[in-house]
């Protein structure tokens, strides 16, 4: 089947926490029905088709009790996702069903350190990370990426030395890396997680977007580099990104180790009664995985074409600005410092002038100033609006 990407879906009077007039004026104070939404990590695109109908059928069946999500066809539709895309052989004992990664993250942190203990973060970076380790007590080891010549690298020596803290018990991975766009190389990923096992430190890589890998360019999953990577990682997935499932509540925890899986059970499902998942969740991410491979590649194709489309906007218009390369994602990262104004200033270029609503780059911690991220995943239309206005808006401050 072929789909059409171009096609406009209007949500702006719906529920939507990208578009709805309400959530806008709150989040951005900013009450304008003309203002342009890129900010959110969903995709404005239709679902794939067999997702729809899975939906559908669900719905006509008229009942919407309570679900579980250790059926075999649950199971393996995850199992068959991994092997197949990402040559890992997940045991389904494995899986541990959480609402979403952000409160399985924070979950986390609450049952493998205590109060006081210290949890590597690498800004700029997904920031609910930061909020799950201070809300939580415990302490924030910034390893900053290193930034040069447009790209972003790991600081190993930083991280060796913040790993060697005895305070500190774990490590957040962001990969594929929201908002710089980095796919981790393995090479890379081993030299990381060889600091964290010699120091006994717990790794947890959140890959949300491992299935979003631009053409050129390969994604490792951080368990599958070796027996014992797998046995101190806990890799975090969910189709929600993958297939524009945000809204329906639905990923998939990954913890080989049996100690550290059940800990987390006691955690999330005796400790905090999550343990039941959304039915329509539930069948649109079966859908999903077992049907909606097409769909992907045809929306791969689609953002790696608009990834062009700006690269080629900001060299030929905003010569000023600087367009950080992707690997991954569908979030463009883009460099603003050159025009030398406060982040301050910048936000009102933007959101005032250019009248769009992007993510500061600041929200995202250190080494984010001056940067704004921009969701390319919606329509080429929409993403030419939004660039044609920050142009004006630029060229008006020359």
């Amino acid at each position: 089947m072929k789909y059409n990407f171009n096609r406009f879906i209007d949500r702006r009077d719906s529920f939507s926490l990208k578009w709805s007039k309400e959530a806008l004026q709150l989040v951005f104070k900013k009450d304008n029905d003309d203002l342009l939404p890129l900010w959110v990590a969903d995709m404005d695109f239709e679902c794939p088709k067999p997702v729809v109908d899975a939906l559908k059928k669900e719905a006509e069946g008229c009942v919407y009790g309570y679900n579980w999500h250790g059926i075999p066809k649950y199971l393996n539709a995850v199992t068959g996702w991994m092997d197949r895309r990402h040559q890992w052989k997940v045991d389904p004992k494995w899986i541990v069903y959480s609402p979403g990664i952000v409160p399985a993250i924070n979950m986390m942190v609450q049952t493998f350190s205590n109060i006081g203990d210290k949890v590597i973060v690498q800004p700029p970076v997904y920031y609910p990370f930061f909020s799950a380790v201070t809300e939580n007590g415990r302490k924030l080891l910034l390893n900053q990426l290193h930034y040069e010549n447009n790209k972003y690298t790991f600081d190993f020596d930083d991280f060796e030395k913040k790993a060697k803290d005895p305070l500190t018990k774990m490590f957040i991975l962001c990969s594929p890396h929201n908002p710089v766009g980095r796919v981790w190389t393995k090479e890379e990923l081993k030299k990381l997680g060889d600091i964290c096992l010699e120091n006994d430190i717990l790794m947890i890589a959140d890959e949300i977007h491992h299935d979003l890998i631009l053409s050129g360019n390969s994604h490792t999953c951080f368990s599958t580099i070796s027996e014992e990577f797998e046995q101190r990682t806990i890799v975090c997935t969910a189709p929600s990104k993958t297939f524009n499932l945000a809204g329906l509540q639905v990923s998939n925890i990954i913890i080989p180790n049996e100690k550290l899986r059940q800990s987390f059970i006691h955690t999330i499902v005796k400790k905090n009664g999550i343990g039941i998942p959304n039915s329509f969740g539930i069948v649109a991410m079966i859908a999903a995985y077992n049907e909606g491979e097409e769909w992907l590649e045809q929306v791969l194709r689609y953002i790696n074409e608009n990834f062009q489309f700006l690269k080629e906007f900001v060299d030929n218009n905003l010569p000023e600005v600087k367009y950080i390369e992707p690997e991954g994602t569908y979030l463009a990262w883009l460099d603003f410092n050159s025009l030398g104004l406060s982040d301050e200033d910048l936000k009102n270029l933007i959101l005032y002038e250019a009248n769009i609503a992007l993510d500061e780059g600041k929200l995202f911690g250190a080494g984010g100033e001056g940067f704004q991220r921009i969701n390319v995943a919606c329509p080429k239309s929409t993403l030419e609006e939004t660039m044609q206005r920050i142009k004006k808006a630029v060229d008006q401050r020359n």
